[in-house]
């Protein structure tokens, strides 16, 4: 059976059409996917995110913890509230999870995993963090609210006293991160407090939106989905995660070894973006075609800004002549291009 978030009644009486998402009953959309991504892009949007997991990371040991745990550096964690998007590895520098770190101060750290890695990441950490003397807390009371859009952050600011501001930043609550590409803030509240506050944005004029815009958005924005573009037997390197790897010096982080000797050798395979200007949509598992060999569509959409559709490939690296992609037995030219795809809700230059 599904697990709920504190918000699913609410999605329920708005007409949300909920699916199974990683073990939770999530809304998919709430009648228009199209109207949801655009009102993100244009204006205002949120997503009920409070399936992902909250883990607080306390101790005197928990910066040493991270710094081999992850491999970006925690190092450039200095001020309370800052966020560093990062990998956790196994030793073949495969990819366990993407996350976010939060520096809440030198002995608090909070994480957030992703809902369908939950159970190996809380078996992964504990077992790293027992030699570190860091003590794990899950923070299941807590519910997660992103909203995003170029109107989010006055939206969400014009509901806070000064007073209540300065308690959510000193708390480590609004978090200037999301999953859009675009300005706002994931927000974590009280479950108590979540409908409450789910409510008054709407007041405010924030479009609830599901999960299949959420999807959309982030392709558009270059985003990687854990278990689609990523896994256990890909290394950053070749999901086109190398800017989340800090190789600094006297940092032995789980997976280094593995990343540098890919690093000397060169890899092998190359996360590439496509866009087909035909009919059509490209759609996971189907075949890329290069003059270097086959490669995988693995994250594929219609882009509702571009009017086209989009994805991310897995293909040999060099040269790969004129792309194709198999469309139910047809073979259909694309186009290799530099992502993201969207930008400040307009094509990037070569889009």
């Amino acid at each position: 059976m599904s697990k709920c978030t504190i918000l699913n009644a609410t999605h329920r009486a708005l007409g949300a059409k909920m699916v199974d998402f990683g073990g939770w009953d999530m809304p998919l959309n709430y009648g228009s996917q199209i109207e949801e991504h655009h009102a993100v892009r244009r204006d205002a949007g949120m997503f009920d995110v409070s399936h992902m997991t909250v883990v607080d990371l306390r101790g005197a040991g928990v910066r040493p913890l991270l710094r081999r745990l992850v491999a970006n550096s925690v190092d450039k964690l200095k001020v309370s509230g800052k966020a560093l998007y990062t990998c956790m590895l196994n030793p073949e520098g495969g990819v366990i999870d993407d996350l976010i770190v939060y520096y809440l101060g030198e002995d608090f750290f909070r994480i957030v995993v992703n809902a369908a890695t939950r159970d190996k990441d809380l078996v992964w950490i504990s077992a790293q963090a027992a030699a570190f003397g860091v003590s794990i807390s899950e923070r299941r009371d807590l519910a997660m609210i992103a909203v995003q859009g170029p109107q989010a952050r006055a939206r969400v600011l014009a509901l806070l006293t000064p007073a209540s501001r300065t308690r959510a930043e000193a708390l480590g609550k609004f978090a200037r991160t999301g999953y859009t590409g675009e300005d706002g803030f994931e927000i974590m509240v009280p479950e108590a407090e979540a409908v409450t506050f789910w409510n008054r944005l709407r007041e405010a004029g924030v479009a609830p939106a599901g999960l299949g815009a959420r999807d959309t958005l982030r392709l558009e924005a270059g985003m990687n989905l854990y278990g689609q573009d990523m896994d256990e037997t890909v290394t950053p390197y070749e999901a086109g995660l190398a800017w989340t790897v800090a190789l600094d010096a006297g940092r032995d982080f789980t997976g280094r070894a593995m990343l540098e000797a890919q690093q000397a050798a060169g890899v092998l395979r190359q996360l590439v973006g496509l866009v087909l200007d035909d009919k059509g949509v490209l759609r996971h598992g189907q075949k890329v075609l290069t003059a270097q060999g086959d490669g995988e569509i693995l994250s594929g959409t219609f882009s509702p800004t571009l009017g086209k559709a989009i994805a991310f490939a897995r293909i040999p690296v060099g040269d790969p002549g004129a792309v194709r992609v198999d469309i139910r037995g047809r073979e259909l030219p694309v186009r290799m291009v530099k992502y993201p795809f969207v930008r400040d809700g307009r094509a990037c230059a070569g889009i």
